[in-house]
């Protein structure tokens, strides 16, 4: 067989199942075969056309699969290992990854996306993993594809700007938007040692998550106005930390408002229009805040971490897998995940 099934971005508004060629290889390169993958929010961005990538671009950057074949300098792996690779796939050995960046490998923004952004991505039969010795990780014996599904991505993302916010133990959180960026962000600052976590969302289905994964305070934000409420909550001292998970003017703005003078704000949302600094809640600059944005962290070393997390029992992420499709009906699985129906979360694919 020398073709595979893929999803394809033809046009904004339209991905596509499309036969293409099996990835070839170099030297530092594997094949892996993919046994499960998903849909992100930045996968949706690009359907809209609001992230551009070029058209023909195999989509996807979150894959759990089995080594199919490894380039003559990769060493340290067997053929028929069960592995995943983070979304972030950098080459380890560039000044920005040795500088402790790798995400922006290569010194441009973003530059560690190299799957279903600059290089063909997996959701696909087969996936061409770049740098495959500073990127592929065993997955642990037990643990199944869903259990690790979330690792390549909005874990390593959700964690990050947990990570990236500096939370220290006995800190008040807010999480503005309980997708799955921020669940996995609300069980970072859980495993961070915050001790008081509000999360905001408008959907009652995930804010029953968001306390799953350790959640104190959920507010419903069709409900009652969330900065009133916490502001109620801190006694009118705002947050430590407020994490911003959906890339809105709103959730950004809202995230400053519930700050304590000194606070972070940590961003993850991908934001697709002008941001701007409302000068009253910014202190006209003199506030001390610090605003600090996280692309996911790649690399094999961040992957067995994150693995070694869900292998502890101390998180679990499965729930968070609502829907399941065959890679045949991803342009559903598309329509599902983009317009939010049926309580959907996240979405396994397998070929």
């Amino acid at each position: 067989m020398s073709t595979m099934r893929a999803a394809v971005f033809v046009e904004p508004g339209k991905i596509e199942l499309q036969q293409r060629p099996i990835p070839d290889i170099g030297p530092t390169d594997a094949l892996l075969r993919v046994t499960t993958t998903t849909i992100c929010g930045t996968d949706v961005h690009i359907l809209k056309g609001e992230y551009p990538v070029r058209p023909g671009l195999i989509v996807g950057h979150e894959p759990v699969g089995i080594i199919e074949k490894l380039g003559s300098a990769v060493t340290v792996y067997e053929i028929g290992q069960r592995v995943i690779a983070g979304a972030i796939t950098p080459c380890g050995q560039c000044h920005p990854c040795l500088d402790g960046h790798s995400s922006q490998c290569g010194g441009q923004a973003m530059g560690g996306w190299q799957l279903g952004n600059s290089i063909d991505g997996c959701q696909a039969e087969y996936v061409r993993i770049p740098n495959a010795q500073a990127n592929l990780t065993p997955v642990p014996d037990g643990l199944s594809d869903e259990q690790v599904l979330m690792c390549p991505d909005i874990m390593s993302t959700g964690f990050g700007g947990a990570e990236s916010g500096h939370i220290r133990i006995g800190d008040t959180v807010a999480i503005f938007a309980q997708g799955p960026i921020g669940l996995c962000a609300t069980a970072g600052a859980k495993l961070m040692g915050a001790t008081r976590i509000i999360v905001v969302d408008g959907v009652p289905e995930r804010l029953a998550v968001a306390r799953q994964l350790g959640a104190d305070i959920t507010i419903n934000f069709r409900e009652q106005d969330p900065l009133q409420r916490i502001q109620e909550i801190t006694g009118g001292a705002g947050v430590d930390v407020a994490i911003e998970a959906l890339g809105t003017q709103q959730t950004f703005e809202s995230c400053l408002r519930a700050l304590k003078p000194g606070g972070t704000l940590s961003s993850l949302g991908v934001y697709s229009g002008k941001l701007s600094l409302p000068l009253d809640a910014f202190a006209a600059g003199l506030g001390d805040h610090k605003i600090i944005t996280t692309l996911c962290p790649g690399g094999k070393e961040r992957m067995r971490r994150l693995m070694a997390v869900v292998a502890s029992g101390r998180v679990d992420l499965t729930p968070m897998v609502t829907h399941r499709f065959a890679l045949d009906d991803i342009v559903e699985a598309y329509d599902l995940f983009s317009h939010q129906r049926d309580g959907v979360l996240k979405v396994a694919i397998t070929p």
